[in-house]
């Protein structure tokens, strides 16, 4: 981390649900949050404002000034050209395609301003604060709205060729799979948390039992994965069933991404791996069944020790580092 007098920045982990902000410090130590939901600030301009709105909030409840920030960083779940700053497109978010992000940002905010995919910033947090220090070869998963990726080479988060390397979430599990706008069979069609909710119910729907019908009270349109995960860990022998099945998919992935790169380790954040030993369990084990042991005794499948706060305090260390 470069050492100036600008001690603070600004993470902003926009998600196809929510956008979760961080006020960080240069020791990686969240000082004051704000969110909002993706929703209600649809249009850019709207959601230029509620950003813009949160970071007074933050600096007034910390007693700081703008003049303390090194700069804010983004991470958005999509498609960016990381030099330009600018958003090609984003999977789960509509409205926002071929969009100079920074060049808005900073006109708003009058700070400089970072745009990056989501995964490259949480594997940036983790490598910089986090679980992945230790390592120089990682791979980096986020299980959310959808799947996310970012791959660290020698200790620097690897952009790839255009600046879009890393997008684990479209690497194809199935031959003849689900089509999408990203290709056919992506990861993302199976284990995105709308494609677990529709599995869940379309099984409920077939007669599965599960007390996930009396934890919803037999409204499946209030059936999320944090529910399913709920259940799981009561016991309940269908949703224990889901989480095997979103971690075999999941090892499907990793399985070719491990002979391919051979990372040190798999560090997996979100919403989803925070449902803990339910899906890291049988992760481990589906990895197995997939890879020779030559593979798979030499790699680790880890959480991401900063948790759902990767995304913010990775784009906050973006901004850190590039003052």
């Amino acid at each position: 981390m470069k050492k100036s007098g600008k001690q603070f920045a600004v993470g902003v982990d926009f998600g196809g649900t929510s956008v979760k902000l961080a006020l960080v410090n240069a020791q990686g130590k969240i000082a004051a949050r704000e969110q909002f939901v993706t929703a209600e600030a649809s249009g850019q301009a709207a959601w230029l404002e509620a950003v813009a709105v949160c970071i007074a909030n933050m600096l007034k409840a910390c007693g700081l000034k703008k003049s303390a920030l090194a700069g804010v960083g983004v991470g958005v779940p999509g498609f960016v050209d990381f030099e330009k700053g600018f958003i090609h497109d984003l999977t789960n978010v509509p409205g926002w395609t071929h969009v100079s992000l920074t060049a808005q940002m900073e006109k708003k905010l009058g700070l400089p301003a970072y745009v990056d995919n989501d995964a490259n910033m949480m594997a940036f947090g983790e490598i910089v604060f986090g679980g992945g220090k230790e390592f120089q070869t990682a791979v980096f998963i986020t299980l959310g709205t959808g799947v996310g990726g970012g791959i660290v080479l020698k200790g620097k988060v690897y952009r790839g060729a255009y600046s879009m390397a890393g997008e684990l979430g479209h690497i194809s599990i199935e031959r003849n799979g689900v089509v999408s706008p990203q290709g056919r069979g992506g990861l993302e069609q199976y284990i995105g948390n709308q494609r677990i909710i529709e599995h869940t119910v379309r099984l409920l729907k077939a007669g599965h039992k599960s007390s996930l019908t009396k934890l919803c009270q037999g409204d499946y349109a209030l059936i999320t994965p944090k529910l399913i995960a709920k259940a799981a860990h009561a016991g309940d022998k269908f949703s224990l069933e889901v989480f095997d099945y979103v971690a075999d998919c999941l090892a499907t992935a990793l399985a070719s991404v491990t002979y391919l790169l051979q990372p040190e380790a798999f560090i997996i954040g979100g919403g989803v791996a925070a449902s803990g030993k339910i899906l890291f369990d049988p992760l481990r084990q589906h990895l197995a069944a997939r890879l020779s042991p030559h593979f798979f005794k030499r790699i680790k499948v880890l959480p991401a020790k900063l948790g759902n706060d990767a995304g913010a305090v990775g784009c906050a260390a973006l901004a850190l580092a590039s003052q």
